[in-house]
């Protein structure tokens, strides 16, 4: 004879008279309705308030390259490569990577770094009306640090940048994305 099943999954078995996979999906499906129901979307991509944009560094940038791929991935704003075309301008004033050291052992070795990301900006339309007066994004991470690991903390360190750059990118666009440009 069977063992019937117990607990909240027993009583839905025996409830809608299903098999255990089938009534797994029955349930799933109910909660993926109730989510729909209840208003619940994913956040896509909102628009960007402006038609086109040209950004301004001083000079080659990853973090620029990154962000106009993003603007072109995530909105219809056209990344223009002449500011006398562009509707605005988001000038890069400042990009930045700093390390420091957070503690030491007993013995004064680095026992953990901080790195820190810093990205200053600004936007302005072509009247010089600044939309976004100077701005900062300042990202930290913590990080352990041992003599003996040197070259994998190295890449671990690299990895950290590579991600508060990204993280420094969707900042910088949700930033954009709630920008009133006004007529």
């Amino acid at each position: 004879m069977k063992n019937p099943t117990v607990g909240f999954w027993g009583a839905v078995q025996t409830a809608l008279r299903l098999p255990p996979r089938a009534c797994g999906l029955a349930v799933g499906a109910g909660l993926c309705v109730a989510l729909a129901a209840c208003g619940f979307q994913l956040r896509g991509a909102a628009p960007l308030p402006f038609e086109s944009m040209y950004i301004q560094t001083g000079g080659p940038s990853s973090f620029a390259s990154q962000l106009a791929r993003a603007v072109r991935a995530g909105s219809q704003t056209r990344i223009s490569g002449n500011q006398k075309d562009a509707q605005v301008t988001l000038q890069i004033l400042a990009e930045g990577r700093e390390r420091a050291i957070l503690s030491l052992s007993s013995g004064g070795r680095v026992r953990e770094i901080t790195l820190r990301y810093r990205i200053s900006f600004r936007l302005y339309d072509q009247n010089n009306r600044e939309h976004i007066a100077a701005n900062e994004i300042l990202l930290r991470r913590d990080l352990s640090y041992s003599d003996a690991d040197a070259i994998a903390k190295e890449q671990e360190e690299a990895l950290l940048y590579r991600d508060m750059q990204s993280d420094a990118v969707q900042q910088l666009v949700r930033r954009l994305q709630v920008t009133r440009i006004g007529s």
